[in-house]
C-alpha cells in the first residue's frame, strides 16, 4: 500500500497562506495523480495535523513544508508521527538545489537581473530559529544561491529568533557598497515574516516560494526518500 503523503505546513493568519499551500498540493497531485496527498497544519489553520492523521488510514509520510531542521521538524512532527499507527517523517525541504532553482526564478520574476551584478547583493530572508542546525541549513542555501547567481553576495538573515535581522543585513551590505539589495523570500507561503522581510529590500523583493514547480518536485523527492528508508531488504522483500 502506497503511503499517504501528508504535507505539513506551519500555518499562518495571513489569508493568502492557505490558498498558496493548496495550490502547491494541486501541483503535487498533477505530478503524481495516483498518490493520496493531504494537508495538515502545525497551528493557526485547519486542518490541523493531528486531525489529518486521525482521518488517515494506513501508512503515512509527513513531509514538512519547512526549510530547515528547527524545533518543529525535530520535535513536533516526530511526536505527531508517533501517535499514528504507521507514520514516518521526511527530511525538511532545505537545503536542496531545487529550492535554489525556485529562489532564482522568484528573484527573476521580481526584476533582479540574472547572474552577478556590480553593486547588487541578495539577502536570503528566512524565518529564523535558535537551533544551530536550522541556521546551518540556511547558510548552506545562501551559499548555493550565491553559486547559482555567479558568485553574487548572498547573506542569510532572519525575521525572528536569530541574527542578523533582515534590515540589519541590508544595512550592512549597503555599508559595503551594495546599494541595491534584493530580498529572496525563503518562505513557502505569504505571511507576516515574509512581508516584513520584503519591506526591508532596497532592490527587488521576491515572492515566497509558493506553488513553484521545483518546490512540488522537491516535496515528492523528500517523500520518496522517506519511503525508501523504510523499504525492506531485497532478500526479505522477495522471500
Amino acid at each position: 500500500m502506497q503511503p499517504t503523503l501528508v504535507a505539513v505546513a506551519h500555518g499562518s493568519r495571513d489569508p493568502r497562506a492557505l490558498p498558496t499551500v493548496q495550490a502547491l498540493l494541486e501541483r503535487i497531485r498533477e505530478l503524481r495523480p495516483r498518490l493520496e496527498v493531504r494537508l495538515g497544519h502545525i497551528e493557526l489553520n485547519r486542518p490541523l495535523l493531528a486531525d489529518t492523521l486521525r482521518r488517515t488510514d494506513g501508512p503515512a509520510v509527513l513531509v514538512p513544508l519547512l526549510l530547515g531542521r528547527g524545533y518543529h521538524v525535530k520535535r513536533d512532527l516526530p511526536a505527531a508521527a508517533a501517535r499514528h499507527r504507521d507514520a514516518r517523517v521526511a527530511a525538511p525541504l532545505g537545503p536542496h538545489p531545487l529550492l535554489v532553482e525556485a529562489l532564482c526564478e522568484r528573484l527573476l520574476e521580481a526584476g533582479r537581473p540574472p547572474g552577478s551584478t556590480p553593486g547588487a547583493a541578495v539577502v536570503l530572508a528566512a524565518a529564523g530559529s535558535r537551533d544551530p542546525d536550522a541556521a546551518a541549513d540556511t547558510r548552506r542555501t545562501a551559499a548555493l544561491l550565491s553559486e547559482r547567481l555567479g558568485g553574487a553576495a548572498v547573506v542569510p538573515a532572519y525575521a525572528s529568533g536569530a541574527a542578523p535581522t533582515v534590515p540589519d543585513a541590508v544595512r550592512a551590505l549597503a555599508a559595503r557598497g551594495h546599494h541595491r539589495v534584493a530580498v529572496a523570500s525563503y518562505f513557502t507561503a505569504p505571511g507576516r515574516f515574509a512581508a516584513q522581510s520584503a519591506a526591508a529590500a532596497t532592490g527587488p523583493a521576491a515572492a515566497p516560494l509558493g506553488d513553484h514547480p521545483a518546490l512540488a518536485r522537491l516535496v515528492l523527492h523528500r517523500y520518496d526518500e522517506a519511503v525508501a528508508r523504510r523499504r525492506p531488504p531485497l532478500e526479505l522483500a522477495t522471500a
